[in-house]
């Protein structure tokens, strides 16, 4: 027995020393001066973040910064993989969420999540941003980039078709189809591209009067008395009839048909820009305007947005040095985002960056426009409207059904059908 007692003591001290040495090493450890970064687009996102991560140097030269590119669709994929299994490790500290999808995340996966309401003030941003990244009052994103929707224009067209840029001002749609059949009779152009498959002009028509695929709880699918969307149908469907619609299938052939030529406009986010200008011989034959609102639509105006992300905070044990980064940077920075409008062509949603020097200046491209000023402007002006969890399993449905419409099936029965498919396509 004695024996026994001895062992029994001397394990037990042992295992009591392993526990000490345990906690102490957890009181000692010194957080991590390494932060990943997950994003896209080596031109655009991973970009900016470059330059973030340049500036920070002088504010905290201790901090590494580790950018990690990979596609949008990985990213979605890994961090469902990782954040439905409980598991962070493989996470990065910062992530680039696109707004149609955080909610989805928010919802789904709220706590692994750091709340960022401590280094973002809310009025310092344009307000749609806040109605996509918070949950239930707390803000869990840091706004990026605005999708904010701009009416580029060929004006060499617009002025032969018998229009100025005047005319090209608080447009509706339907006065927009008719200046396109002008174009197209005296220049023989479409006025814009569309692809059956991608139904983004719809998002832009039901954000300019505050609907959405969702009702205002992000939860309940709004297809069948969506009027905002039955008028966009509509708008949609008589452009098509009109004769001035180029149809294409994917990125490349968009983007083509504008730089060669082939279109009179492109009713889309800002973030195109950069592909417009980058036919330099084209120069000085390009302005941008508002985006058209839809006259049936009471609610409608000449605002909109497509696209854009935000920045989120893996809540982690690195979450301190994320949110320290994040705060001096693009929480707060206007000389940061000013440097991007100059470098990438941001289009920032933080307020006090349009006052800065790049986004005062005139742009030759587009006949002397101060470009960036205008479309900051028209940010602040969106309608913000809760994407809810399920935008692309929905707009998988409405595209179906828009075609439907266009091939003569009636615009109700059709939507009560796709609101039925829609309900299915969601339940969890």
């Amino acid at each position: 027995m004695k024996r026994l007692l001895k062992v029994f003591l001397v394990t037990f001290m042992a295992l009591g020393l392993v526990a000490c040495g345990g906690g102490d090493k957890d009181e000692t450890a010194e957080k991590s001066n390494k932060i990943t970064v997950w994003a896209w687009d080596e031109t655009f996102n991973i970009a900016a973040m470059k330059e973030a991560a340049s500036m920070y140097k002088d504010i905290d030269p201790d901090v590494e910064i580790e950018i990690v590119t990979m596609s949008q669709d990985d990213i979605v994929q890994k961090l469902h993989t990782s954040l439905s299994s409980g598991k962070i490790d493989g996470l990065p500290d910062i992530v680039l969420i696109e707004d149609y999808r955080i909610q989805n995340f928010l919802t789904a996966y709220e706590d692994s999540f750091a709340e960022v309401g401590d280094i973002v003030d809310e009025e310092a941003f344009d307000e749609y941003k806040f109605a996509i990244n918070k949950v239930d009052d707390k803000i869990y994103g840091v706004p990026f980039d605005s999708g904010v929707a701009g009416l580029f224009y060929r004006t060499d067209y617009i002025e032969e078709a018998g229009y100025t840029m005047e005319d090209m001002e608080n447009l509706t749609w339907e006065k927009y189809i008719e200046i396109g059949k002008a174009v197209k009779e005296k220049t023989g152009k479409d006025m814009l591209t569309l692809d059956p498959s991608d139904v983004g002009q719809l998002r832009i028509m039901m954000q300019s009067a505050g609907a959405w695929y969702m009702e205002e709880d992000g939860e309940t699918v709004n297809i069948e008395n969506n009027q905002a969307l039955k008028d966009g149908i509509k708008i949609y469907k008589d452009m098509i009839d009109a004769g001035i619609v180029k149809q294409v299938s994917d990125w490349d052939s968009f983007v083509s048909a504008f730089q060669q030529g082939d279109v009179a406009t492109v009713p889309t986010g800002c973030w195109i820009s950069s592909s417009i200008t980058a036919a330099d011989d084209l120069s000085g034959k390009w302005a941008v305007t508002q985006i058209p609102r839809m006259e049936a639509n009471a609610d409608s105006v000449n605002y909109s947005s497509i696209g854009g992300s935000g920045w989120y905070i893996i809540n982690n044990d690195n979450v301190d040095t994320a949110k320290a980064f994040m705060k001096d940077t693009f929480a707060s920075s206007p000389e940061l985002m000013d440097t991007l409008a100059t470098d990438i062509g941001v289009v920032s949603t933080l307020k006090e960056a349009k006052n800065t020097e790049s986004y005062e200046a005139e742009n030759e491209f587009y006949n002397g426009q101060p470009t960036l000023k205008m479309l900051s402007e028209w940010s602040g002006e969106v309608k913000g409207v809760n994407y809810g969890l399920h935008t692309y399993a929905i707009e998988a449905v409405v595209a179906e059904a828009v075609q439907s419409i266009l091939g003569g099936a009636d615009i109700d029965s059709t939507l009560k059908d796709a609101q039925t498919q829609a309900e299915s396509a969601v339940v969890n």
